[in-house]
């Protein structure tokens, strides 16, 4: 059953409700209930759930690739059962969306990782919304920034967002996910419930008749208000010693596509019924124009054309940082718009020189292989024909665009711009060593001692995974005088971006010290 939000009994956070009910806030309040009906439904939530040997998490940070030990850097991590009611919704035209079907049941599950101590806390939550193109879930927010985040003291919540990663989890242990629902409100005799040859979905043969997968804008936008809310299901209220400053959102590739959906569709209707948004901000990774530039409002339409102005954003009202790679930029080159610092269209783009859409790292932070086949599913491959997975460390520039994109909305500090990376003809500018010229830079494409590829051949997604072809030692003699002189380039190299504010010091410092250790030709 739904609890209603009201000015006597709690509030929201930041930019939705005033702090405690009535005290000061420079942020915009919802009306008070006695005059408004139109309050944010609360979800009813379970947990903490209970962490066993043989029931755990699915994606749980100790239980990955590469294990993290949470503890041991002041963090913890709880899973929570979110449940509540969402509208199905269409969008004939651009503008907010209208319900189809209204109060539909469901019941997501929220990963949540967060300082052990509120104090530690930056006032920062980062709620990514998993991404499903593997068909379980997968945290890439937190496999790219982990580290900034605990560094930062910020929250990082994952929220399940398909009905085939649901199922996912329910294989991988059904009592401790028994509860997950996406059920379909329509029949199957309902004309409305479209045949499976006709579901729309990035991912072919993902969806089902039986789910439905236009349940999650209200999820988000629940599971939101919640994490800002003073509910005792909420383990940043604060009663628990949190202070729940800033809200953003955050979707990478399939995931950055709900993004698109979401903040076009669905931000606006929420600050039309609440008065203000829920989301403080937006980082939208690796998504727009063809490559998984939108997502259908419902899984029985399909998602706005590629000229449809719903594929770009434009006078959203809050902060959206928009960046893709090297691997899509190209077919994505439909999201490309100007730079804009005005206050009701502040946004930025960009796009990564060098880096690679499917990268390790976001395997490295999935769940175990043994776990992802326990759940009966596909364990992505680490190489392609040409080798390993780029390891171009995009999350350089993810850890300085979170930082720009906090100090946007703290201090109205906006970020730099950097031109996108230069095409003619359609086909990419690169220079004398196979880089591309443009986009956000490093001491990766700046200094190189490789070319980097955006695009692999072989299975799953190989063809944006890209990958590396280390220069022989003869060019790498033609380009650098000797170890000191390379090292001496990174350094003036970091050192200015970090100027420039497109590289945070934290990893400027670690860049300097890989070209350290370098294993440089001897003369």
């Amino acid at each position: 059953m739904r609890n209603k939000i009201s000015t006597g009994l709690c509030c929201l956070a930041g930019s939705l409700l005033l702090a405690a009910c009535g005290g000061d806030s420079s942020s915009s309040a919802l009306p008070d209930t006695a005059t408004n009906t139109n309050v944010i439904a609360m979800p009813s939530v379970t947990g903490p759930v209970a962490v066993t040997a043989t029931s755990y998490p699915f994606g749980a940070a100790d239980r990955t690739l590469m294990p993290e030990d949470l503890k041991a850097v002041g963090y913890v991590e709880e899973e929570y059962f979110v449940s509540g009611k969402a509208n199905v919704y269409d969008w004939p035209a651009p503008g907010a969306a209208v319900v189809r079907t209204p109060d539909v049941p469901y019941t997501t599950r929220v990963l949540i990782r967060r300082p052990a101590d509120g104090k530690k806390f930056s006032g920062n939550v980062v709620v990514e919304i998993l991404n499903a193109s593997n068909l379980f879930d997968l945290n890439i927010a937190w496999g790219l920034s982990g580290k900034h985040f605990v560094n930062n003291g910020d929250v990082w919540v994952g929220i399940t967002s398909k009905p085939v990663t649901a199922e996912t989890l329910k294989r991988f242990n059904p009592q401790r996910y028994a509860s997950l629902s996406w059920a379909n409100p329509l029949p199957l005799s309902d004309s409305r419930n479209c045949p499976d040859t006709a579901i729309s979905t990035i991912i072919a043969g993902d969806s089902s008749r039986t789910t439905e997968n236009g349940l999650f804008w209200d999820m988000y936008s629940q599971v939101g208000a919640w994490l800002k809310s003073n509910e005792k299901s909420n383990p940043l209220r604060k009663e628990a010693g949190f202070t729940v400053e800033r809200l953003y959102g955050f979707g990478y590739s399939q995931s950055g596509g709900y993004l698109y959906t979401y903040i076009n569709a669905i931000h606006p209707l929420d600050v039309k019924r609440y008065g203000a948004p829920i989301y403080d901000a937006y980082l939208v990774a690796v998504a727009g124009g063809a490559f998984a530039g939108i997502s259908a409002i419902n899984q029985c339409v399909q998602p706005p054309a590629l000229t449809d102005p719903r594929r770009q954003f434009k006078d959203v009202g809050v902060p959206i940082i928009h960046v893709m790679s090297q691997s899509d930029y190209l077919i994505g080159i439909g999201s490309r718009r100007p730079d804009s610092d005005v206050p009701v269209d502040r946004f930025r783009h960009y796009e990564m020189a060098g880096a690679g859409h499917a990268t390790p790292g976001e395997l490295y932070s999935a769940a175990a292989p043994a776990d992802i086949q326990a759940a009966g599913r596909a364990v992505p491959p680490m190489a392609c024909n040409e080798g390993p997975r780029s390891r171009f460390p995009s999350e350089i520039h993810f850890n300085a665009m979170w930082q720009n994109l906090d100090q946007w909305v703290q201090r109205g500090v906006a970020p730099p711009s950097a031109p996108p990376i230069q095409v003619v003809d359609g086909k990419p500018v690169t220079d004398a060593y196979g880089n591309v010229v443009g986009g956000l830079r490093s001491p990766f494409v700046d200094v190189p001692t490789s070319t980097w590829n955006g695009s692999s051949t072989g299975a799953s997604f190989c063809f944006i995974a890209g990958h590396e072809i280390p220069f022989t030692s003869a060019r790498l003699g033609q380009l650098y005088s000797s170890k000191g002189d390379y090292v001496n380039k990174v350094v003036d190299n970091a050192h200015k971006l970090v100027g420039d504010r497109f590289l945070t010091p934290r990893d400027s410092l670690q860049l300097i010290k890989e070209a350290a250790s370098f294993n440089f030709p001897s003369p």
